[in-house]
């Protein structure tokens, strides 16, 4: 690494620990998600959703154990942008670069529902699905407020999301136990006058995965690692708290799983649970069961949580931010860190100009959500690549603090894959033509010095990504999820395994012919990369 690299890298605080890492991730997950996600799953899955969670639930914990390894193994600031191109070269580190840039509309979709839920008290904020005037200058407003949180480093950074975690796991506890004793319909499960326990297939429980918002609702468990590098000790800290967060999350989802399914009333099923609907659907079953108490509560909370998740989500932004002008994919200018505060400030800046423009154009919710689960999903699977490729490398300083990672490494990448596939042609063929805009910025940004390579050496190095894009994109058109039905299931999801197994076997050997660290690490010029 350079010296200037190294200066900067070095100027990162490292206050973090147990508590505070798992309370990032908690925090992370914990967002508007749980206030949605079990209508739309009961909607869409009826009973069987709770095997949709479990199946997300254990899923999500074998990609984040590859994760957990490469935060361990090679801790650093906005790592799992910075592990894609240090194994599969600079075309995959400028795709998944973009994309994790591309994910910043995930904070702003956190400060679009907060403004949305707000409007229960402020009808002037949100009106006809989208933020009104002066509901976007609040909105605004709000993103400069989180941004000068993150501003004075990251202890008190910490201090902050543990306080407003506490509030996120009282608020959906206290909201448990109060719908379980205003009333309990026993035999809902398998009532077989509303479908039994899967009345619209087994299949269903695959479509909840992405329809109903699971995979949305736990995503985010790669939080702590993206603090790897500001962390006391990374091998005793990092697995506990990303799988303790991923833990508490799902415990915390199937309990108000279970109390959506045991508590809405008789009446509201008449057309079966694709028919119970709510605009806001804890807060409106608490009024129907008379706790008038509960629903104000969660008004607030439906404030708190969105604005916990955006308060981290603009900490993630700027370390991914940092990462990525330590790669060169941005000018240098953006990896200074403060030496007072120990903050990338100015990557923090940019997000804040990242967010606003996200704001602008797609000022809904829904909008802003629709494909950025696909963004994170594909930063997964290059970590699965990466993961592997290190496994193969003599430098690759992987020292196996992950038992099975042989196996778990492919098997997360097939389960990435799945889940993006799952999330369906009305969303991939938004999501995946995005991510390859980057091959303009690829293009466009052409490094200068030791670590340039020939143009044909770096597309060759990083093919596998972009077919692997592409042949999604084809099978999401032809498949079941929301595409045209030429392919059926299960006969889809199964083609998708076999493509993605073949990939990653094909990604893993064009990374072992990826020069090794430190040479693989971008040498770029102190006014930033050519073209910047």
């Amino acid at each position: 690494m350079s010296d200037s690299r190294a200066t900067e890298e070095r100027r990162l605080r490292r206050d973090l620990g147990l508590w505070g890492l798992t309370a990032i991730g908690f925090s992370n997950i914990i967002g508007s998600g749980w206030l949605f996600a079990a209508m739309y799953a009961a909607q869409t899955a009826g009973p069987a959703a709770i095997l949709a969670w479990l199946g997300a639930g254990v899923l999500c914990a074998l990609v984040a154990l590859v994760m957990v390894e490469l935060g361990v193994s090679r801790p650093e600031g906005g790592g799992t942008v910075r592990w894609p191109l240090l194994a599969s070269g600079r075309l995959v580190g400028t795709l998944i670069g973009w994309s994790t840039l591309l994910s910043v509309g995930g904070t702003a979709a956190e400060i679009s529902a907060i403004m949305q839920y707000a409007g229960h008290y402020l009808p002037w904020v949100y009106h006809h699905g989208s933020l009104t005037g002066r509901g976007l200058a609040v909105a605004l407003a709000l993103s400069v407020v989180l941004t000068a949180l993150n501003w004075f480093g990251v202890k008190l950074f910490a201090r902050v999301n543990n306080l407003v975690s506490v509030f996120k796991v009282v608020v959906p506890v206290l909201t448990v136990v109060a719908l379980f004793a205003s009333g309990f319909h026993s035999g809902r499960m398998t009532d077989p006058a509303h479908g039994g326990f899967a009345p619209y297939g087994y299949a269903a429980v695959l479509s909840a995965l992405a329809g109903g918002g699971i995979v949305y609702s736990l995503n985010g468990f790669q939080a702590p690692l993206d603090f790897s590098g500001e962390t006391r000790n990374p091998r005793r800290t990092m697995p506990g708290s990303v799988l303790g967060g991923i833990g508490l999350a799902l415990v915390l989802y199937l309990a108000l799983q279970l109390a959506f399914l045991f508590t809405v009333p008789e009446r509201l099923l008449g057309h079966g649970w694709s028919g119970v609907s709510f605009d806001s659907p804890f807060g409106q079953l608490a009024l129907i069961l008379n706790l008038q108490w509960v629903s104000s509560l969660l008004y607030v909370d439906a404030v708190v949580s969105p604005g916990g998740s955006a308060y981290v989500g603009v900490a993630l932004d700027a370390r991914h931010t940092y990462a990525l002008a330590k790669n060169g994919t941005l000018p240098r200018f953006f990896m200074r860190v403060s030496g007072r505060r120990g903050i990338p400030q100015r990557a923090l800046l940019l997000n804040l100009a990242v967010i606003v423009v996200f704001l602008l154009p797609f000022n809904g919710w829904q909008q802003i959500v629709s494909v950025m689960g696909d963004m994170y999903l594909l930063i997964y699977a290059a970590s699965a690549v990466a993961v592997s490729v290190f496994l193969r490398r003599p430098d690759g300083r992987i020292r196996g603090w992950v038992p099975g990672l042989v196996w778990i490494a492919p098997l997360s990448f097939v389960v990435a894959g799945e889940f993006v596939y799952w999330s369906g042609w009305h969303d991939l063929r938004l999501a995946l033509p995005m991510v390859l805009i980057g091959l303009l910025i690829f293009l466009f940004l052409r490094p200068e010095g030791r670590a340039r390579r020939s143009l044909g050496r770096e597309l060759l190095d990083g093919a596998w990504l972009v077919v692997y894009l592409l042949a999604l994109t084809l099978l999401s058109w032809l498949g079941s999820f929301k595409g045209s039905g030429h392919l059926r299931a299960p006969y889809d999801s199964i083609a998708v395994a076999v493509l993605s197994a073949a990939v990653f076997g094909w990604a893993v050997r064009a990374g072992r012919g990826v020069p090794e660290a430190p040479a693989a690490l971008l040498d770029v010029s102190d006014e930033g990369p050519v073209g910047a």
